[in-house]
Parts: structure tokens; sequence; C-alpha cells
């Protein structure tokens, strides 16, 4: 009987520990482009052209939209007063990365 019982914490335990292993996030990459600020002014420098910038306040406003940029450099001045703000950057070829920003 105890042994019995002991088998199955076992097979619990690395149950368990299988599935939390598959859980875990695998390493991002490390994204092609730097988000620079300096009070109201953002600058995305990128490895790669950028085709689009959206940026958003976290109340979900649209705040700025740039298409058609098809540059490694962009900057923009941020028209609004706020410290937190979702940034969009679409690079040519379609991969699109979105972050939280904030500014001073």
């Amino acid at each position: 009987m105890q042994q019995s019982i002991r088998r199955l914490v076992a097979v619990a335990t690395l149950s368990l520990l299988f599935f939390v292993s598959q859980a875990q996030p695998e390493k991002q990459e490390a994204k092609p482009y730097k988000v620079l600020t300096s009070g109201k002014q953002i600058t995305i420098k990128s490895s790669k052209d950028i085709n689009h910038v959206m940026l958003w306040t976290t109340g979900g406003n649209r705040v700025v939209e740039q298409k058609e940029i098809n540059k490694s450099s962009y900057s923009f001045t941020i028209p609004v007063n706020q410290k937190a703000f979702y940034l969009m950057i679409g690079l040519v070829g379609g991969k699109v990365y979105t972050e939280k920003i904030g500014v001073q």
C-alpha cells in the first residue's frame, strides 16, 4: 500500500514538472530596434527599415500614426500630456512589435 502511494506521488510529481517546464516561455529574440526618449521627443532607431509607427495613450486614444516611413530612423514629438503610452512599430517585411513606454 505504502509503495503504491510512493509511486503515485512520484508519477504526479514528474507529470507536474513536465507540464510546468512546457509552460515556460521560450527565449525571446532581440528586438531589431531601440526606442530612445527625451522628454516628449521619441526616436526609434532600427536595423531594418521602419514601415509604420502608431502610438496610443493607455486609455486607448491614438496620438501618433505615421505610415510609409521606409527609413531606419524616425523621430516624433508626443502632442499630449501623459506619462505612459503603447507603441506599435511595423517593419518592412511585415514584422510588427508592440511595447509600453513611459516618458517624463
